[in-house]
């Protein structure tokens, strides 16, 4: 187990730099490397790909407060559209994870390569604007934003993520300067990860007995708290790196070699999951 724990805390130091970077959760890197890990663990294919969502989910509740709150500081969250888009987002974090366990866990798995080669795909070559103030005059409605949360949150929850892939664009389409959609997408973070982490502690307790008796110790419903413990408290610190440095350095680079990162693990995960073979 000691071997483990030492993954789980590189994991959560790498992720944490991504979240605080992007303004994402880091779950598009924590459920791929957790989805090794817990193979040589032993995990059974059955519940793996669900305890490594559930497991991301739990940590991004950890690693966005850090990310939220640097952000915060510099003044780059907008709590006007945080406030609309977050009952939104909690209940469909709550769909999503519900649709989640529903699931086959290679399917998932798949699901999962192929929304991280995508999300790739559009990082690499979309062009990003960037305002020099916040213009809201292209926001929807208060409905229309709570619309908008909801699909984010069943997604982000499907794919054990905080949602930034998708927050971020979107912010940023709708009038959001760059530093600023990342900012709020930081802030959303949060109630999709509480809310999607409840969902699996939940949804996880209805798996059938033969296989709960295969998990290992520290699993609860599909989360597993030993490697939410570990992944937390290192991304806590490197979080709030991450967001230092996303006010310092210029985006395009950064995101163009995080967007082959993605695709190269898209790709793994779609061939790992054994879809071909079915």
């Amino acid at each position: 187990m000691d071997i483990y724990i030492l993954y789980y805390l590189i994991a959560g130091g790498f992720a944490g730099i991504l979240a605080g970077l992007f303004g994402i959760g880091g779950g598009l890197i924590i459920v791929p490397i957790l989805i090794y890990i817990f193979t040589a663990q032993g995990i059974p294919e059955v519940a793996l790909t669900h305890i490594c969502v559930g497991t991301s989910l739990a940590t991004i509740i950890v690693t966005s407060i850090s990310s939220l709150s640097a952000h915060n500081s510099k003044g780059g969250v907008n709590w006007t559209v945080w406030k609309r888009m977050t009952p939104g987002l909690i209940i469909g974090s709550l769909i999503g994870a519900g649709v989640a366990s529903l699931i086959h866990g290679n399917s998932l798995k798949a699901i999962i390569g192929v929304g991280a080669f995508l999300v790739g795909i559009s990082m690499l070559f979309m062009k990003n604007k960037d305002l020099e103030t916040d213009d809201l005059s292209k926001l929807p409605s208060s409905v229309g934003q709570f619309g908008l949360g909801s699909f984010i949150g069943i997604v982000s929850a499907i794919f054990g993520i905080g949602g930034g892939t998708l927050t971020v664009p979107f912010l940023s389409y709708f009038g959001l300067k760059i530093k600023n959609a990342v900012g709020t997408s930081a802030a959303c973070g949060l109630p999709i990860s509480l809310a999607g982490a409840i969902g699996f502690l939940v949804f996880g307790q209805f798996v059938d007995a033969s296989i709960k008796e295969g998990l290992p110790d520290g699993v609860f419903g599909f989360v597993h708290i030993y490697a939410f413990i570990c992944v937390s408290l290192t991304s806590f610190f490197t979080a709030r790196i991450g967001a230092h440095f996303a006010h310092k350095l210029p985006s395009t680079t950064l995101k163009k070699s995080f967007a082959v990162l993605l695709l190269v693990v898209g790709v793994n995960l779609v061939f790992r999951s054994d879809v071909f073979n079915n």
